[in-house]
Parts: C-alpha cells; structure tokens; sequence
C-alpha cells in the first residue's frame, strides 16, 4: 500500500486503532508486538510486527554497504507466484519534550540506480507520522499499552516474525510504485551468515542460477545491517516471498537472524535448507550439547523436518547442487529459463583427463590457495570485511537496469555488479576520499615456490617452456574442482584464433552475438559497435556472479592478432565470481600472478618415464633412463613419448636410447617454414627432435611393413590449428600427400633391429588399418591426445609434434591440408581449421600464402571453404570486418587469375605459329574455367555488398552490386534470375541511402 508523502498517517491505518501497551517492568531494549485485528483478516488470525520503543533512540546510522536498498534488478520477466501480504505501518512513539527537537532521519544511500526514488522499495517505508496522531496519555484512547509477553506459537495457520532489535520507520521516504512491484515480485529469499568467501561465491551462484531460471531473488546476511532501514526491507521480503532458502554453515545457529529466518520459514512450511560446509548429522549432534538454548533447539528440530530435498554442498559437488535447488526452485513456481539460447549439449573440457598425471601437487595447492583460500580478505578499518571483488553482506534483488554508479558528497558508496544485466565495475568497493580511510593492501604470503601470491587472486598466468606441463596441470585442476565452478570454460591463446575462440564461448553460454539484421527503419549500427557488443556480452556473462573457469591455453601475446587490443580488454580486474588459468611461454602478462612451473622432480620424471604400464627395470637399464632425462633436459612431453614407446613397443631403454641415437638430425630440416622461436627450439632441443624422429620411423615401419596413413597424418597435422581435428578430417588430407620414398634409409637396419626386439608389441599392421585406428595410433605414441567429442575420433597434436612435423614435410604437406579442408571441411564444427587453411592460401598481414592453388582449386576453395567461413563469422559472430578481409582478399585473388588468362591470351596471340602448336594443347586456356572465376568474383562482390549494407556504408555497397549486375548481364543476361537478384539488391542500397 502507498501513499503520497503528505498524506496523513491515519489514512493508512485500519479503522480500529490497534491496542498497544508498553510495560515498564520489562526491558524496553526488547521488540514489542503489535497486534493488529484487521477487517481483511479472519477471525483468530493476527499479524505480529515490532515496535519501537520510546527511550531507543529514532535515529540509526545507516550502512551503505549492506543496505539491501542497493540491489540488483530481478529481470522483467519474473512473475511474483505470491504477492505481498497486507503490512501495516509501524507506529513511532516520539520522545515529546517542551521544546521538542525534529528527529533527524537518515538519508537513504545513493544506490546503483540513477534515479533515488525508483531504486528504494516503496514498501519498505511508511510515511511520516504526523506529531498529533500520538499521545503519551496512558488514558488516550488511540493508544493503549499492553505489557509484552512471550506468545506461545498458536495453530500451524497462524504466521509470526518477531524481531529482537527494535525497528523504526523512515519518514519522508521516497516511494514510487514501481520498487513497489519490484519488491512484491519476490519470489525467493535466499539467507546466509559467515564471512568465507567461498560462503558468499556459494550464494551469489545460487542466486544467479535462479535468476536464470526466471525467478526473482533476494539475498541477505542481515546480521551485517547496522541500520533499520535494511532490517525493514528485508523483514518485508522474508514475509512476502514464496519460498526461503537458508544456507546452513556451522556459524549459522550462532546468529539470531538466521534462526528467526529457520523459524519463520519452518513455520510457513516454505523453507529449503541449503547446507555448505556441513551436513546434518554434524548439526544433530549440537543437540547433544547442553549449552545450547530453547530457540536453537526449536530450530534445529524444525530445521530437520524441512530437509526432504537434501541439498548438501560439500567440496565435490557444489554446481550438482546448485543446479538441483534451482530445479526445485523452478518446479515448484513453474517457471522457465529466461536464457537467450538453449545451450546443446557440448563436453566442457576439450580433452579426458590424464589418468597418469603426477606430480604438481604443490603448484595445485598454490592456485587452490589463490582461487579458494578464506583466511586472507580485503578489510576495512571500522566496517565489514570485504571480499576481494564482492560485498560479504550484500543485498542482491533489486536496482534499475540502466543506471550507472552514482556519488554522494561526504558519504560512502558501493558499486555492486547487477545480476546478468551489468558489467562488473572494476572495483566493487569505493572509498570517498574524505576521512582518509582507504582500503588497506592486500595480505601478501611468500608461496612454496617462493613467488609471493596475493590471496584472493582471480587471474593465474602459469609460465613455463614448452612440453613442461603446463596444459596438463590446468586440465588437471580443471577437472578436480569442475564442480565448485558453473562450468568450464577452453579457449585456444594461439594469437590467429585467439578472436574468434572467444566468441566460440557464446554457443556454450547461449549468447546470440550475430550481426544485425538488415534494417529498413532505426538508426544502423557500425560494424565496430556491433563487434564491440558482441565481446563485450561475452565478456558480461563471463564475469559476473555466476562462476566460470576460464582456461586460456598457449597463450602467444598480449597483444589480439586482429586489432592489436590487449588482454586487459577481456578479462577486467574484477573477474566477478569467475577464475582465470592463462598458460603461456611469455615472462609477463600484463600484471596478473605469475607462477612459473618448473621441470618435474627426479622421482615424478621417473614415474613419468616408465610409460602407463611402470615397469620395473634391472639397475643397468634404469641407467639408460636417467640419460633420457637428462638429454632432454627433463622435458615432460619428451618423457611421456619415451614412456609411451617403452610401452607400446615393449622395448628395453638400453635398445631404445640405441636407436634414439642413430636417427640423423639433419634428416628434414626444413626450417623455412618455421617462426624465429620455433627453429631455436629445435636447435637447443636436438635429442628431442631425434625422438620424434624416432617415432615417425615407427609409424611407417610397423613390424617391417609401412603405415602411409598415419606417418601422413601426422605431416598434415602440422598445418591445421591448434585445435581437435577428427580422424576423418585428417586422412581426408592425408591422402592428398604425394607418394614418396622412405628417406630413412641410412639406419633402417638399427631400426629393424630395435623392432625385432618389440616381442610384445602392442599393435600389429592388421590391427591398424582405418583412420580411426591410425590416428589412436597416434595417441598411444604420445604424439598427440585425445580430445571429447560427441561423435566420432577427435585428436589434437602437441605444439612440438606440430613443429617437428612442419619441418619434416615442408609445403606439400600444407597444400594437402588445404585440399582436405576444401573437400569435408564444415565451419560450424571446424572454423579454426578453415582459418588456418585461408591462411595458407591468402596469408594475412606481414605473412605471405605458402600455397599455390590451381585455378580450379581456388575457385572449389574460395566456394567450399572461404565464402561459408566469411559469412558465418559475420552472421553468427558479428566478425563484420574480418569477414569483409577476407571477401576482399578473395575477390582480389580471383582478379589476378583473371589477369593471367588474358596474358595468356595476348602471349599466345603475339607469339609465333611454330609456339603456337608446340604450346596450344597443354597451355591453352578454360574457358569453362574463366568464366566460373568470373561469376564466382560476382557472387563475391554481391555478398559484400549486402553485408556492407548491414553496416551502413551504402556507398561502397553500391558499387561493389553495380559492378556485380554488369558482369551478371553480360555472362548471364538481363532477364537472369542473379541478374535480377543483384538489381533487387542495389535498389535497396539506394532506397535505405535515401532514407539515411
């Protein structure tokens, strides 16, 4: 109910004035209950509320940073499944003296919201009593004073919520009627007590989640209001929501509030206990205490009654948790998910884990700290904790959409993050200036490793060489604390990809970032606007409440490849509940943590070495494997592949480092191919490249019999992204490798002796036939790991298997992959793929093509391949200019084939006739060719035409469709349906420039 400020204050109350008695024997710090008999209500029915005192002082100081009046906005889909009962005004006995003092009553903070009126719940205030309505005359019949005794609970019907600490009403509070329904569409409480960070990360999820599921939050830990003003809102919102959650922590029944909120909700028959940290048996066991009181009993026994859904939190299982709370949540209200985009299914982690991972037990424990440690938060002199990037007693429910930070003169302020609507600000606590009390540094620990590790860090970038482990160490913490994150997050740092894998993101958050759609009306955005909106709402949802781990693998620069922005445009300083894991080579990132990752211990390279079988070797051999660690210098990769082949060949490591030596090193050093930094890897990692040598010889001479299609496989492998690549894929491509001769001859015979020592081998030329099994081959070898997929076999090559392979192989190998992406190649499962071989064949910025494609072949290629890959970047990624790039790079190539078949023309015309028959049959011109290249070139100027009509650049959009119609009309004719097509284009370039 609302009433204009001025409004009396007798307006608003019920025709019978409730009977109130004030008792001087008891103490009067202790809540008083009104009982209010009202019209609405039946008979035997009483609404309890709490009075304020007389001798307690009217005024409170506020505490902006846990007012529940500085919320987040529930989306305007919710529908609240129960309104708000009838809450009457609290009355306020002032102290009256002759020369009374007006009570001076605190300004409300200023809240996320630009508008102060719109942000603070309507109901949470009453209007101000005027000074006549009241009389301290015990013989006044307005008033009348009842001494305040303990209610026994009556029947389950009845509903009471009793406060302890008296309350007061606010007057002259700004009310608007839309807080008013923002606050009645409450749906759920969600209540909790504690300081540990993880406690808070645990609620913000839970409240997220339910967001997501089109239900309507309120989060609170009341025992962090310092003001009245938080107490009433949430007191109304505890009385009006349809369902309470309260989070159970073995602090919990250590706080009034939370018992109160047990009671209340136990009482109502609306209470989903949520345990965290604990479990119900630790809490049945207070009973056994005889410490504890009447009211923690009650509530405890009423707590357990409650407990049919069993939601119970502990370390494994917080997001099955979680999600099950939100599916009851959701059940019970009948609600659906507001996402933009059901999410299909899809494997998280690109790859299984590493069944024979060791060792990093302490470097695990470090980021296990940094993410997770409780003990170490951001304080604040004279105020609450503060966790680092989130407020401990924060409110979440309520505030405007589009409003942004605001300030005050001389007062504090926060800047909360707002749900799934808002940024997250980059810092989530503001301290004014005035006073002079600003946060303190945070806490620093000198680490096991001896980097110093700020607790609470959000980012950790793992440095180390290549092939030291630092993939498998984040695919390893991935997968042992998956279940304390909403989900887990791959992205490939390669600097070529690194873009569009981003944007990959949106299709497992459920994001739509496509371009806009043509528009005949409203203003039409730039295509940097619309690239910009796109990232920015990936990056929204990344780092928000909502928890994701973000794994950033081989990150190659801080500088994006595309545009040149660095890393700080991705990932904020506030990651909101969100972790980051970045691997890379480089020294620094940005300032994030670094923490370097050392060679393994002896004893782990030892376990390592032995391969998955761990094998026990006489002490001659195991000689033999201390000089394999030591030659490639304790190299993780280089251990695993020699563990591999001890394994699948049944070799001794005397014969094995044997033949290992044999193999020569300048066999393929083709190093033209290869960046600055890959050819000096090569060249301080010799004993490794003879390993890998090693291993190529294996696959093309199983048991004396050559496998073509993996040794292939594994040379086209070196030219595809960094990415899992099926098995199909890559024999498709393998096939196109030219047949040539074994070139390993010099030391074939070591090698056959060293097979014909393999008497268990493990794989037998019959067994490893199909594509499949070649490219398990390849797995088993160490040379490259499986990856999740749905469907089919999916691997991906090592960085240094790729590396060795390009300088194998050189060109053909990279012409082969270029042919085998134009025959099967689907963007939609393998874009990074269908960059990669763009690149080969256009190059891109500084770097040249490296293949030369026929005439034929570019013009299968440009179709196949380049023209689907540029539309669905800009379409379903908003990728506007690097798919116009592209387009553009395709156009100008197709012009230069055009331009070779008129010199061949005129060379042919000039030359002599005697030329002319030696040349006419083998350098003659296709026509049939020509003329495909010509259309294709008009497709191509078409489709940019009408993206560029997207963008707004009619200009440009118009040439590009006049010259596509002239080509058309002549090669096709007027009346041609892509002749007409092209025209229904350009009309509507000149009709939307007129408009414009």
């Amino acid at each position: 109910m609302v009433m204009d400020e001025e409004a009396p204050l007798s307006a608003e109350l019920p025709k019978k004035l409730p009977a109130v008695d004030f008792s001087d024997s008891g103490d009067p710090t202790k809540s008083l209950t009104i009982k209010i008999a009202s019209s609405s209500c039946k008979p035997g029915k009483e609404f309890l509320a709490p009075l304020i005192s007389p001798n307690i002082k009217t005024s409170a100081e506020p505490s902006p940073y846990n007012s529940p009046s500085l919320i987040s906005p529930p989306s305007s889909a919710f529908v609240s499944a129960l309104q708000s009962p009838y809450i009457s005004p609290r009355a306020q006995i002032p102290n009256l003296q002759e020369n009374p003092t007006p009570v001076i009553h605190p300004s409300p903070p200023i809240s996320y919201c630009g508008s102060q009126s719109d942000d603070i719940p309507s109901c949470s205030y009453t209007p101000p009593p005027e000074r006549n309505d009241f009389s301290d005359d015990p013989t006044d019949p307005k008033l009348k004073f009842v001494t305040c005794v303990p209610v026994p609970d009556p029947a389950p019907p009845r509903i009471s919520f009793s406060f302890p600490v008296p309350r007061i009403s606010f007057a002259k509070g700004s009310v608007s009627s839309a807080s008013n329904a923002k606050l009645r569409s409450c749906d759920v409480y969600i209540g909790f007590h504690g300081q540990n960070p993880n406690l808070v990360r645990i609620c913000k999820w839970l409240k997220s989640e339910l967001e997501l599921q089109g239900i309507a939050c309120f989060i609170a830990d009341r025992a962090k209001y310092s003001d009245n003003q938080s107490h009433e809102i949430a007191d109304r919102v505890i009385c009006s929501v349809t369902h309470g959650i309260v989070v159970v922590t073995s602090s919990t029944f250590l706080n009034h509030h939370s018992l109160e909120e047990i009671r209340f909700f136990a009482q109502k028959k609306n209470l989903i206990p949520f345990f965290f940290g604990t479990d119900p048996a630790e809490i049945m066991s207070l009973l056994n205490h005889n410490s504890i009181d009447k009211e923690c009993k009650e509530a405890i026994e009423r707590l357990m009654k409650s407990h049919e859904f069993k939601l119970e939190a502990s370390e494994g299982n917080w997001r099955s948790c979680v999600s099950k709370a939100a599916g009851i949540l959701r059940a019970k209200l009948g609600r659906r998910s507001v996402a933009e985009k059901e999410v299909e299914g899809f494997e998280e982690l690109p790859f299984p884990r590493n069944r024979f991972f060791v060792g990093r037990e302490k470097e695990m424990m470090e980021m296990e700290t940094a993410f997770f440690e409780s003990g170490d938060c951001l304080e604040q002199d004279g105020s609450v904790p503060i966790v680092k990037g989130g407020a401990t007693g924060q409110c979440d429910g309520f505030a405007d959409e589009e409003s942004d930070a605001g300030t005050t003169r001389g007062e504090k302020y926060i800047n909360l993050e707002v749900g799934k609507c808002k940024e997250p600000t980059l810092e989530a606590w503001v301290e004014p200036v005035v006073g002079r009390s600003s946060l303190k540094r945070p806490k620093y620990k000198k680490s096991k490793s001896g980097n110093y590790k700020s607790f609470g860090s959000s980012v950790i970038c793992i440095n180390g060489g290549p092939g030291v482990g630092k993939t498998e160490l984040a695919l390893e913490f991935a997968y042992r604390y998956s279940q304390r994150y909403k989900m887990v997050l791959w992205v490939g740092g390669e600097a070529r990809y690194f873009r569009q894998s981003i944007l990959n993101l949106s299709l497992n958050l459920g994001l739509d970032v496509s371009a806009d759609a043509e528009k005949e009306r409203g203003r039409i955005r730039s295509f940097e606007e619309q690239e910009f909106e796109a990232f920015k709402r990936v990056k929204r949802e990344l780092f928000r409440d909502m928890p994701y781990l973000l794994i950033i693998d081989n990150l190659e620069t801080e500088k994006e490849w595309w545009e040149g922005k660095d890393l700080h445009d991705l990932i904020p300083r506030n990651t909101g509940g969100s972790h980051v894991i970045v691997t890379t080579r480089l020294s620094k990132v940005m300032n994030f943590d670094i923490m370097h990752l050392p060679p393994l211990s002896l004893s782990d390279a030892m376990i390592l070495i032995r391969g998955k079988r761990k094998k026990d070797y006489p002490a001659e051999e195991l000689d033999f494997l201390m000089k394999f660690d030591e030659k490639l210098g304790r190299s993780s990769f280089g251990l695993w592949v020699i563990g591999s082949l001890l394994s699948e060949l049944a070799i001794s490591p005397s014969v094995l480092f044997e033949a290992v030596n044999q193999v020569p090193l300048n066999e393929g050093s083709n190093c033209s191919n290869l960046s600055i930094l890959d050819q000096q890897f090569c060249r301080n990692n010799p004993f490794l490249m003879k390993v890998l040598g090693f291993c190529f010889s294996v696959l093309q001479q199983t048991n004396g019999k050559r496998n073509l299609l993996a040794s292939r496989m594994l040379l086209v492998g070196a030219w595809f992204a960094t990415a899992p690549v099926s098995a199909n894929l890559l024999a498709t491509a393998a096939n196109h490798i030219p047949t040539t001769g074994n070139r390993l001859r010099k030391w074939t015979k070591c090698l056959s002796l060293a097979l014909c020592c393999c008497s268990g081998c493990s794989f037998s030329p019959q067994t490893w036939k199909s594509e499949e099994d070649s490219a398990l081959l390849l797995v088993k070898l160490g040379l490259a790991r499986r990856a999740n997929r749905q469907a089919g076999i999916w691997i991906e090559f090592h960085s240094i298997t790729q590396i060795f392979a390009r300088r194998k192989e050189g060109l053909p190998a990279a012409r082969a992959t270029v042919l085998g992406v134009r025959k099967i190649g689907n963007p939609s499962v393998n874009s990074d793929h269908l960059w990669a071989s763009a690149f080969l064949v256009f190059g891109f910025k500084s770097e040249p093509p490296l293949v030369q494609l026929k005439a034929i072949d570019m013009v299968l290629f440009i179709k196949k391949t380049a023209l689907p890959l540029a539309i669905r970047a800009f379409t379903t990624f908003s990728r506007c200019n690097s798919a116009l790039e592209l387009l553009k790079v395709c156009t100008n190539v197709l012009e230069e084939v055009e331009k070779s078949f008129v010199s061949q023309i005129q060379d042919w015309c000039h030359g002599s006739l005697c030329w002319k028959k030696k040349v006419q049959s083998s350098q003659r011109v296709d026509e049939y060719v020509w003329q495909d290249v010509t259309l294709l070139k008009a497709t191509l100027l078409e489709t940019r035409a009408k993206l560029l009509l997207r963008g707004g650049h009619f200009d440009s959009g118009e040439d590009l469709c006049r010259t596509c119609i002239s080509i058309r009309t002549v090669m096709l004719g007027h009346n041609h349906a892509l002749t007409l097509a092209a025209q229904e284009t350009l009309a509507k370039l000149v009709r939307l420039r007129s408009k414009i």
